[in-house]
Order: structure tokens, then C-alpha cells, then sequence
């Protein structure tokens, strides 16, 4: 795969020359996931994330009617730099689109979250294999039984993302992920999925099944698609986000959300 930075890439995606998941596009730029809804949800979404920091950590809010990002992402715009967007319509998914420019409101506020794609240029760095990057498929997505915080009209249960890690790795898979609090952090489960609800580990709620060799354990993070979850339960009339696994690339370095040591 071609290595861009993130300008090149939300090019390349705003054209409509990229409409597949983003894992590995632009390594080493931070993703984000998405969220669009209209103004008198805002602050109840806010409030939401806020109390749930681990799967919606917030990268940054873009005012009422404001389609276009200051903070992580030069010019970056909401509405065409995401390969694909789903539309939710009374907390049910409608469709998928690629771009949402034609359905855009003046009132609609827009939120991107931390996404745990950014620590996977720090894993590889250290030798410790992405599968789906290496399969070129969608990291798998699992919806948990671990209830997120409830705020007004959301509530709903965390999901997470699987990567398997070889066992001799995974302590410093832990450790590695544990520097970058601002997009998930480390781990919230290692092992058994029956122990967060998971019932058959083959059979991912969002994106792909990756291979688990023998050698290795499952590892799951907090995931940015958690608000999908609270959106289904809340049934707000309107709400807007990234179709799994196809995020915003802001250009953030990853090692710009490491804490401090």
C-alpha cells in the first residue's frame, strides 16, 4: 500500500478515489471516527462522551453549521474527506453514502473521536503484527456487555476492537497503548470474549474476522463505534457517522498523542 500523508489521503478520499477502510492509509497520521447530529442533541453527546472518555475520547468539536476542522486537520472537511458515512434515521441505519454534502444542515454540530488506529504505527514499531492490516481487511468489532455511563438520551454498551498478539507480545502491546490515553489507551479485555459478552469471537458485529494463530491471544480496546450503539438505542431522528473502519485522517501525528513520560 501506497504511503500518503494525511492532506494527501482526505485528496484522494474527497475525489472519490478511495472508498475502502483506512487501516494502514496515511500510517503514522492520527484517524478519527465520526459523529453528525443536529444541535439539540449536541450537548447530550458531549455530555455522553465526557463521561465515557475511554471509547469516545474527543479530538475535537466543530461549531454548529461548521463543516470544516481547524484544529486536527488543515481545511479538512466533514462532509467528502470520509470514504463512507452511515445515516441513521430514528436510530435505525438508512444507508451509506460517500459523501454527505447534499444532506448537510445548518444546525448540524460534529464531533471526532480518537481512534485506535493511531497506535498501530507504535506497535509495528516495536514488531508487534496488525492482522488486519496484514490480511488487508476491516479490524474486527465486537458490541460488549460493559455499560458505558448514561447522559441524557444515550446509553448503550462499549464496543471494542480485536487485534490478536502473539503471547510473549501482549504485555507490551499493553504497555505501548497505554501511551496514547487521547485515542483509547490500553486494553479493556485481554482473553476469554465471554468475559464482555462475546459470544463467538468469529463472528464480529462491525468490520472483518482476522486469523488467530495458536500462539496468539485476543486483545481488545475501547472503539470509537460505540456511539453507533447509543445512537440505535436513543433514536434520535437524525445522526450522521463514519461507516466503520473508514475514518477521518487528520494530519496529527501519532506521536503527537503519546502523554507525557
Amino acid at each position: 500500500m501506497e504511503i500518503y500523508t494525511g492532506k494527501m489521503a482526505r485528496k484522494i478520499i474527497g475525489e472519490g478515489n478511495w472508498e475502502g477502510p483506512t487501516p494502514g492509509l496515511a500510517q503514522g497520521y492520527t484517524q478519527a471516527n465520526l459523529v453528525v447530529l443536529p444541535y439539540k442533541y449536541a450537548f447530550d453527546f458531549l455530555l455522553f462522551c465526557q463521561r465515557n472518555p475511554r471509547p469516545c475520547p474527543i479530538l475535537e468539536v466543530c461549531e454548529r453549521g461548521k463543516y470544516t476542522t481547524t484544529k486536527v486537520a488543515s481545511n479538512g472537511d466533514i462532509r467528502r474527506d470520509i470514504p463512507k458515512y452511515r445515516i441513521y434515521e430514528d436510530g435505525n441505519l438508512a444507508r451509506e453514502v460517500t459523501s454527505i454534502e447534499d444532506i448537510w444542515q445548518d444546525d448540524f454540530v460534529s464531533f471526532l473521536l480518537g481512534c485506535s488506529f493511531t497506535f498501530e504505527s507504535a506497535l509495528l514499531k516495536e514488531d508487534i503484527p496488525i492482522r488486519h492490516i496484514e490480511e488487508e481487511r476491516n479490524v474486527p468489532m465486537y458490541i460488549t456487555n460493559i455499560e458505558c455511563a448514561p447522559a441524557g438520551i444515550f446509553s448503550g454498551t462499549m464496543v471494542v476492537s480485536m487485534r490478536p498478539i502473539p503471547r510473549r507480545l501482549v504485555e507490551k502491546a499493553v504497555e505501548i497503548t497505554s501511551q496514547f490515553p487521547k485515542v483509547h489507551g490500553a486494553p479493556i479485555h485481554i482473553g476469554n470474549p465471554e468475559g464482555i459478552g462475546i459470544k463467538d469471537i468469529t463472528l464480529p458485529d462491525f468490520g472483518d474476522m482476522v486469523t488467530i494463530k495458536d500462539d496468539e491471544v485476543p486483545v481488545f480496546w475501547a472503539c470509537g463505534v460505540t456511539p453507533q450503539v447509543a445512537i440505535m438505542r436513543a433514536k434520535p431522528d437524525l445522526v450522521i457517522t463514519h461507516a466503520p473502519g473508514h475514518m477521518f485522517i487528520t494530519d496529527v501525528r501519532d506521536e503527537e498523542l503519546k502523554k507525557d513520560v
